[in-house]
Order: structure tokens, then C-alpha cells, then sequence
């Protein structure tokens, strides 16, 4: 700049102790630039109100920055510090921003999920989807440890880090401090009380503005990846994925938050949350466990602490559980998929056999199941029909989607979980029930009359499933299919495994991890099996169905509308129940 255009700055109100380090894009309009003190070499690009509309910088400190083309920048009062400002940017009413030369912005950050003394710690990087957390969660620990490093390699060598500046377009007002925040473009941060070592990344098509943060948020080692944290949200080295919010007061520390989630007002230690996993309520805790499709009742507690070692206990619930208000788990414990939780359970149940089930807890905290009864649930059909519908990521075309999700209810994971259960009850029927007409199954207790229900209830689950594969001709064709018979080694070379809302076969999983893909071979894995769902459960379907439920497709049929019949009634009974409620309130 020349004397004159440092004069023009002077009389604006602005200062430099070396002007020489200043630089001004020479279209720029000078009267725009008022109060502002410069520290260091700073760059500003093109004001020109004719150009951009909204541009100016006033009352505030630059230092060593460099200001991209129409930015407005007003009341930075701790000024901005090593920053990189796109085009656009409009910063307002903010107590200070800066960055460190070697910050990551929360990428790379552990976060020790699950087991909370970080046995089972997962990298959080740009691109993140749940597959790839439940492996460096949930696989044995030396193939978890393979991946981890891999990952780290990638971000050390600049492939997943995201830039430590603030993107085109972007918006921030009314924040207190901002330290090492990167900010994709587009990006919207509103009255966030104070925001550390993390990231806002916009995968929207640019000049699509996407709200990620909102008043009272404080949070620090994280990422939030087209997701949203609002009104006074409390976070501690967590992923927030794709679609996901968390608002009203919630609170989290080394937690996860995948594709879809929702969660208000309670708390989250450790939290494994999988696609879709719901928690609305104050009082609600859930800690050092792994959800998906979670729904969970009010005042939802689960407790992980030995005192003697720790925290050292975790558990498993399976996709769609709900937990009904109240509601007490003593961790480690597996629940079943689709089964409802109520009361308090105090013995570590592990009911994965059982699926659709109603759990109780007893006045002793003992677990009673009631197999297989959510299946005539109406519920569970309106469950499979409101989860696509509310999937957010849905409601921006071109927006790449991390999370591979499938909505089934009715799958292979869960069908073949039917199969077993009808094989572990049938030999339970043949014994005697103990002195309180109970029988127990790994330390469960059930019925004699729940028992036998539950095998008709599976079999009809069964048949809805395999009705939906039925076109032209037999599904089971073959006259010796009666006779089919599976070992349990081919039983076990066909299971299926849930990857945390990708149902998938468990061989495919296991060659690559003995072959040590590294993280994107193993990312590429998942999406074929993603796209290659529907023949992958023909595949299954034809390989795994024992010789009683090798059926004709009459059979099938009938045992379909059969259960439809079930359900049917389920739904009348509650709409009369509900009819009569409102009858009742009527003036």
C-alpha cells in the first residue's frame, strides 16, 4: 500500500505496528475498513459493495490472517488469529477466533467408546461411517489395531484432514471463543458458547448453507459432519454423522452419533449410537453400549461400573430395542433385535436368541422374557415405513451417504435368529418347568404358555419374510428339499451379521479381515454388499432355510396371511382402545 491508502486507514481508526506487512486487494474500497487493528502479515481481498453487497471490517483485530473477497467482518473483539477466510465469510459479534500451526481440528481425535477406559477406542476422521466405527469398536483386537493405524497413516499423510480455516460463504455470529475450529463452506454457527479442537464439514453441493451449531453448544474434540448440535448441547470427543441432532440440553462424552439420530435432553458416556438410535427424554442415560434403531423411554438408565476395575462393563442392543420409561440395564448384556425392555434388569441378560420379545424385570432383577411377541405388533410395520421417510440425508440430492443403511425389519439377521429360537425352545418344551413353572435359559425366565407361542409366532415371521420372495414359480423347487439338511459348520459359513444397519454375511466380513484390508478396501466392501443386499439374501435364503421351513409357496402364502391377520388385529384392538379413550374425553 502507499502512504496515501495507509492515511485513508488511519483516519478510519486503524493500525498496524508494520504496514508493510499489510495487504489490501487495490480494488478495495478503504472506507469499508474501520477500527481494525492489524498484527503480523495479514491479506484482504476484494471490498467493493457494488460487488458484495454486505462487505465491510470494522472493530476488529487481525493477526497474521489472510481475508478472502467480500467478507464481513464486524466485532471480532480477541480479533482473528492465524485464520484463512474464504470469500463471503460473515463473522459477527465474536469474542475471538484462531488457530495453531499443528492443529488437526479434531480429526484424528480417540474416543473411548463403549468401554469407557478406551480398550476399544475409535479414530474420528472426515467420511466416517458406522461400518467402519463398529470395526475398530467391535473386531478383534489386533485387526482394530491394524485399522487404526491405517487411519492414522491417512491423516498423517493429509488424505482425511480436513483445513484448519473457515469456508466460503460460511457464517458465525454471536460466539464466544473459537479455537482451532475448522468450518466447511457454507457452514452456519449461531451463539455457540465456546467451541474447541473440532469440525463443521458441509458435504452439501456448494452454496447449499447447512445450520450445524446453535446457541449455548460448547464442545471440544469433535467432529460434526452434516449433522447438527443446538441449544446448549454439551459435547466431549464425539462424531456427529450425517442427519444426526443433538439438542435441548444433551450431553455426551467419547460418543458416537451415526446417520439419523436424534437425541434431546439426556445424557450419553461412551455411547455406540447407530443409525436411527432415539432418546428424547431428561434423566435418560445411556452408557458404554452400541445401538441402532434405538428408541428409549424416559428415564432410561444403564450403569457400566465395577467398582473393584472401573467402568469396564458394556453391552450390546440390538437394532430396534426399546426401552420403556424407567427402565434399568446392568451392563454387560446383549438384548435381542426389536424387543421391548421394561424394568429393572440386574443379571446381565443376554437374550440375542430370543428376538421380538417383551424382557421384564423382576421385583428381584431377574430377566422374564416373553419370546417372540413384538412380531404381531403393529408397531413394527410402521417402524420399517417411518425410517426411510425420516432419513434426512434423503432430503439433499448429492449428498454422499457414509452410513449404509437398511431399514428391514425382516432379515437375514433377524430371520435367522427366528430359526435358532425355534431350535433352542423346542428342546426347553421338553423338559420339565421348575418349582415356579418357569423354565430358565441362561439365567432368563420363561413361560411354558409364552414358549409355546413363540414357535408359531417365529414361524409366521418367517413366512412374512419368505413371502416377499416369492414370484413366478417355486422358491424352494427342488423335490429333495424336503430332505435339505445343514451342518452347524455350514450354518455357520452363512451367518449374517448386523454392521451397525447394514446387515451383511459374516464370511465376507471375516476374508477380509484375514486378508488385512486396509480401511478403504474395507469401505469399498461394504458398499458392494450394500448394493448387492437383495441377491446376497436369495443367496441366503436358499442356502439356510432348514427342511421345515422349505415350503410351497401356498404354504408360504398362507403362513404370510396368517400373519398379517395377527398384526391386523393388533391394530384394530388399539384404534378401539384409542376410540373408546377419546369417547371418553369428548365434551
Amino acid at each position: 500500500m502507499d502512504q496515501n491508502e495507509i492515511n485513508i486507514l488511519k483516519a478510519n481508526g486503524c493500525f498496524a505496528e508494520d504496514w508493510d506487512k499489510v495487504h489490501i486487494h487495490p480494488d478495495s474500497d478503504l472506507s469499508l475498513i474501520r477500527n481494525v487493528e492489524f498484527e503480523g502479515e495479514v491479506e484482504v481481498g476484494v471490498l467493493d459493495r457494488k460487488r458484495y453487497p454486505r462487505c465491510m471490517i470494522c472493530n476488529s483485530l487481525l493477526a497474521d490472517s489472510k481475508i478472502g473477497d467480500g467478507a464481513r467482518l464486524r466485532y471480532i473483539a480477541g480479533g482473528l488469529h492465524n485464520a484463512i477466510v474464504g470469500e463471503r465469510v460473515e463473522i459477527e459479534n465474536c469474542a475471538s477466533i484462531s488457530f495453531t500451526a499443528d492443529s488437526r481440528c479434531g480429526v484424528g481425535t480417540h474416543v473411548a467408546v463403549l468401554d469407557e477406559t478406551g480398550s476399544r477406542e475409535v479414530i474420528i476422521y472426515p467420511g466416517l461411517s458406522s461400518q467402519m466405527a463398529m470395526l475398530m469398536a467391535r473386531c478383534r483386537k489386533s485387526d482394530a489395531a491394524r485399522i487404526r493405524e491405517d487411519i492414522s497413516a491417512r491423516i498423517e499423510n493429509g488424505n482425511l484432514q480436513v483445513a484448519p480455516s473457515i469456508g466460503a460463504r460460511s457464517v458465525i455470529r454471536n460466539c464466544g471463543p473459537l479455537r482451532d475450529i475448522s468450518v466447511g463452506h457454507d457452514v452456519i454457527i449461531d451463539s455457540a458458547r465456546c467451541l474447541t479442537e473440532g469440525a463443521f464439514i458441509n458435504n452439501l453441493p456448494e452454496g447449499t448453507p447447512a445450520y450445524m451449531a446453535g446457541p449455548g453448544c460448547d464442545a471440544s474434540g469433535f467432529i460434526v459432519e452434516d449433522g447438527l448440535i443446538d441449544s446448549g448441547t454439551l459435547l466431549r470427543n464425539c462424531y456427529v454423522g450425517q442427519g444426526a441432532r443433538l439438542e435441548k440440553g444433551f450431553t455426551a462424552h467419547d460418543s458416537l452419533f451415526f446417520a439419523n439420530c436424534s437425541m434431546e435432553n439426556g445424557e450419553a458416556c461412551a455411547l455406540f449410537a447407530g443409525p436411527y438410535s432415539v432418546s428424547m427424554h431428561k434423566g435418560s442415560l445411556l452408557i458404554g453400549c452400541q445401538t441402532s434403531f434405538l428408541n428409549a423411554g424416559s428415564n432410561t438408565n444403564e450403569s457400566n461400573h465395577m467398582y473393584k476395575l472401573g467402568p469396564i462393563h458394556w453391552g450390546v442392543l440390538e437394532r430396534g430395542v426399546k426401552t420403556s420409561s424407567g427402565s434399568y440395564l446392568m451392563l454387560g448384556a446383549d438384548i435381542g433385535a426389536f424387543s421391548l425392555l421394561m424394568g429393572a434388569h440386574k443379571t446381565h441378560p443376554d437374550s440375542r436368541e430370543f428376538p421380538f420379545s417383551y424382557l421384564f424385570g423382576d421385583p428381584q432383577g431377574a430377566t422374564v422374557v416373553v419370546p417372540g411377541v413384538m412380531l404381531r405388533s403393529c408397531g413394527l410395520l410402521r417402524d420399517e415405513q417411518k425410517w426411510p421417510v425420516r432419513d434426512r440425508r434423503k432430503q439433499h440430492p448429492g449428498l454422499p451417504e457414509f452410513d449404509k443403511v437398511i431399514c428391514d425389519v425382516l432379515n437375514p439377521v433377524t430371520v435367522d435368529a427366528m430359526i435358532n429360537a425355534i431350535d433352542t425352545i423346542r428342546p426347553l418344551l421338553s423338559k420339565p418347568a421348575d418349582d415356579d413353572r418357569y423354565h430358565r435359559y441362561k439365567g432368563m425366565k420363561l413361560s411354558r404358555a409364552s414358549l409355546e407361542r413363540a414357535i408359531r409366532l417365529y414361524h409366521l415371521g418367517i413366512m412374512k419374510y419368505l413371502s416377499r420372495f416369492i414370484s413366478d414359480g417355486e422358491l424352494f423347487p427342488s423335490i429333495n428339499d424336503k430332505n435339505f439338511q445343514i451342518s452347524p459348520q455350514e450354518s455357520q459359513s452363512i451367518r449374517w451379521i448386523d454392521m451397525a444397519g447394514l446387515p451383511m454375511p459374516r464370511k465376507i466380513l471375516d476374508e477380509a479381515l484375514q486378508d488385512e484390508k486396509d480401511s478403504e478396501a474395507l469401505a469399498a466392501i461394504f458398499e458392494t454388499t450394500f448394493a448387492d443386499y437383495q441377491p446376497l439374501q436369495m443367496d441366503w435364503i436358499l442356502n439356510r432355510m432348514p427342511a421345515s421351513l422349505r415350503l410351497t409357496n401356498r404354504e408360504i402364502l398362507d403362513g404370510a396371511a396368517e400373519y398379517d391377520r395377527l398384526v391386523e388385529l393388533d391394530r384394530t384392538t388399539y384404534r378401539e382402545a384409542l376410540d373408546a379413550e377419546n369417547a371418553m374425553l369428548r365434551l
